[in-house]
């Protein structure tokens, strides 16, 4: 009896060994998981902190790019008034050129009126002078005559 609880006690020590191994085993994986978890749980605040820094970031940059096309809007809308602007002066210089057009071709249809008038005038002007020295000339011719009969 004595032997079969030696060896029972022995078939203890040795689970127990066995089970103090497994224990220390465990132990040990478990401080390697704990270690692992540590670490991960500071990869994530890491990871965390970078997103808040590229939220903020992001957050300025949108901030920043709203303000630029506030300021694009604004360029834009005073260009497109300028644009109104100059479409409706365009308009106008083409009806005051369509009137000068106009103009000019009354001008230019008076000018060869006036010219065809000098034309006119020196023929007239050349006939007068032809008959003024005929006239002369028979004037003279009478002056003679004149004298003669003195």
């Amino acid at each position: 009896r004595l032997t079969g609880q030696q060896q029972e006690m022995n078939n203890l020590i040795q689970r127990k060994i066995a089970v103090d191994e497994e224990n220390a085993r465990l132990k040990n994986e478990f401080s390697n998981l704990n270690q692992k978890f540590k670490d991960k749980i500071k990869e994530l605040k890491d990871t965390e902190e970078c997103a808040q820094k590229k939220e903020e970031q992001n957050r300025l940059v949108i901030k920043n790019l709203e303000e630029e096309n506030k300021g694009l809007n604004t360029c834009c809308a005073d260009l497109l008034n300028d644009l109104e602007k100059l479409r409706k002066q365009e308009a106008q210089w083409k009806t005051e050129k369509s009137g000068n057009d106009a103009r000019i071709k009354n001008l230019e249809t008076d000018l060869a009126e006036a010219r065809e008038q000098m034309k006119e005038l020196r023929s007239i002007c050349s006939n007068l002078s032809s008959q003024v020295a005929v006239k002369q000339e028979e004037l003279s011719q009478k002056n003679c005559d004149v004298i003669r009969a003195k």
